[in-house]
C-alpha cells in the first residue's frame, strides 16, 4: 500500500531539513505514480476480456457521457469569448472576417484539449480519487489483495483505459462546439457570416493542428487517471484524508495539464 506517513523519520530540525524531506517525498511519490502507470499499461493485455470490457465501457459512459453537458457549455462559451475578443480587435481593422481561423486555431491546438482538461480534472479526476481513497480507508482496497484480486488490473487499468479513448474525443467535441459558438457571435456581434466564417476556419486549420490537440489530450487523460487513482490509493487519515487526497489530485492534475501542454507545444511547434 502507498502511504506518506514518515514513521522512520525523525522530525526536522530546521528549515533545510524540512525541504529536503518535502523533496524526497515528493520523488517517492512520484516514482509510485510512475510504477503504478506502468503496472496499469502491463494489465491492458487484459482489456479485451469480458469483465474487463464491461468494466471499461461504464467507465467510459460515466467519464464522457456524463460530462457532455458541462463540457457543452464550457465549449461554446470559450469560443464565444475567443471570437468576441479576437473580433473586437480585427473589426479595427475591418478583418473579422478571419475570426473563424482564429477560433479554429485556437480550438484545436489549446483551447480544446486545455479546457476538456480541465474540467475532466474537477469533476471526474476529484471523483475517482474519492471513491479509491474512500476504498482506501475502509480496507476494501486491502481486501482485494487478500483476495488475491489485483487493485490496478481490477480499479485502475479499467480508468486509464477509459479516459485514454474519452478524452481526445471529448476534446474533439470541444473544439467542435467552441467553433459554433465562434460562428454565433461572429454572426450576431461581427456581421461575419456563417459560411464566410466556416470557409475561413476550414482554409487556415491544418491536420497537424488536430493530431498535436489529440495527442495532448490523450496525455491528459492518462495524467488524470493516473494522479487520481494514486492520490486516492494514498490516502490516510479517514474522512479528512479523503478530502485531503481529493484536493491534492485536482492541485496536480491542473498544474501537470498547464506544463505538459506548454512543452508539447514547443516541441511540435
Amino acid at each position: 500500500m502507498i502511504s506518506r506517513e514518515p514513521e522512520y523519520f525523525p522530525p526536522s530540525l530546521n528549515y533545510y531539513g524540512r525541504m529536503g524531506r518535502r523533496a524526497m517525498f515528493l520523488c517517492r511519490d512520484s516514482g509510485h505514480a510512475v510504477l503504478l502507470l506502468v503496472s496499469a499499461i502491463a494489465n491492458l493485455r487484459y482489456v479485451f476480456e469480458k469483465r474487463s470490457q464491461k468494466e471499461v465501457f461504464m467507465q467510459m459512459y460515466v467519464f464522457g457521457v456524463k460530462s457532455l453537458g458541462v463540457i457543452t457549455v464550457v465549449a461554446v462559451f470559450t469560443g464565444m469569448i475567443l471570437a468576441l475578443q479576437a473580433g473586437l480587435e480585427l473589426q479595427k481593422f475591418n478583418q473579422q472576417v478571419y475570426i473563424g481561423s482564429a477560433v479554429m486555431v485556437s480550438m484545436l491546438r489549446e483551447m480544446g484539449p486545455f479546457m476538456t482538461g480541465l474540467i475532466l480534472a474537477a469533476c471526474v479526476g476529484s471523483a475517482m480519487a474519492a471513491q479509491l481513497g474512500t476504498m482506501t480507508v475502509s480496507e476494501e482496497v486491502a481486501a482485494l489483495e487478500l483476495m488475491s484480486i489485483d487493485p490496478v488490473r481490477f480499479l485502475v487499468m479499467p480508468r486509464i483505459a477509459a479516459m485514454a479513448i474519452m478524452t481526445p474525443v471529448l476534446a474533439f467535441y470541444t473544439c467542435i462546439m467552441g467553433v459554433v459558438g465562434g460562428g454565433i457571435v461572429g454572426m450576431t456581434q461581427l456581421d461575419v457570416s456563417w459560411v464566410a466564417y466556416i470557409e475561413n476556419a476550414r482554409d487556415f486549420a491544418e491536420y497537424k493542428d488536430l493530431y498535436v490537440g489529440l495527442f495532448k489530450a490523450f496525455l491528459f487523460g492518462v495524467i488524470i487517471t493516473t494522479v487520481s487513482c494514486h492520490e486516492g490509493f494514498a490516502t490516510t487519515e479517514g474522512a479528512v484524508g479523503v478530502g485531503i487526497s481529493t484536493r491534492r489530485a485536482v492541485i496536480i492534475c491542473f498544474l501537470y495539464i498547464l506544463v505538459v501542454g506548454y512543452f508539447i507545444t514547443r516541441l511540435f511547434y
